[in-house]
């Protein structure tokens, strides 16, 4: 496979048989040849589950510390007292009926749907179009709640979700190439403590089995999990 010259001027300064300390890493990341957008962090983890047990399946999701670098859209599925909490504590669209019948027609123009319990039953028909852009409200990632107030204020502060693939992998964007250490640093370890929470059960030996740390052009850079790793008999 062909790399470009900016990918191998990356390849040379990281240690490919290395596992970083987290800091370190970021340090790397940050000094090595970038492109001139301003590159989203992301952290790849390799979980010990078995995904074809249905109780084995990971999601969640995270606050981060130090914000995600980018505007957050929130839509609220939400009427009367609730809709205009909603509004109030800064949801950029509000609505019930008309709202649900905008997504039904393809409108997806947000990055994180909230609603409560009791409108579930109307938002679930929406499954098939927002499941697939896991935009599917949830009560495992916050998004299903009667505290409509603080769940819109933390998807606005930067909330990030995580959701196990299929091969039990999940990817999670923690801030912005333009972040300092500090402020990635602290925005990664919120992350590794909340997937590590999110630890099902059923799952037994080592659940953080790998991570690795890229920004949207660069290679990727081995984390070294050691602090976190715990082993369940």
């Amino acid at each position: 496979m062909h790399r470009s010259k900016l990918y191998r001027s990356q390849v040379e300064k990281i240690n490919s048989q290395k596992q970083y300390d987290l800091k370190e890493a970021l340090a790397l990341l940050k000094s090595i040849p970038h492109v001139k957008f301003d590159e989203t962090v992301e952290l790849a983890f390799r979980l010990g589950v078995d995904t074809k047990q249905s109780d084995q399946t990971v999601r969640g999701a995270v606050t981060l510390p130090c914000g995600t670098g980018k505007k957050v859209t929130v839509a609220v599925i939400a009427s009367g007292d609730l809709a205009d909490k909603a509004k109030a504590a800064g949801a950029d669209y509000v609505g019930m009926d008309e709202l649900i019948e905008k997504i039904k027609g393809g409108w997806v123009e947000f990055d994180s749907l909230i609603t409560t319990p009791g409108d579930m039953p109307k938002v679930r028909p929406l499954g098939k179009a927002l499941g697939p852009k896991g935009l599917m409200p949830n009560p495992k990632t916050g998004t299903v709640t009667e505290d409509i107030v603080t769940a819109v204020k933390e998807a606005k502060a930067g909330k990030v979700e995580f959701r196990a693939d299929k091969g039990g992998c999940a990817h999670v964007p923690v801030g912005k190439l333009s972040f300092t250490v500090e402020q990635l640093e602290q925005n990664s370890k919120s992350v590794i403590h909340a997937i590590e929470a999110s630890r099902p059960p059923t799952s037994k030996g080592i659940f953080l089995l790998g991570c690795t740390m890229s920004s949207t052009m660069s290679p990727g850079i081995k984390i070294s999990l050691k602090d976190y790793i715990k082993v369940v008999a």
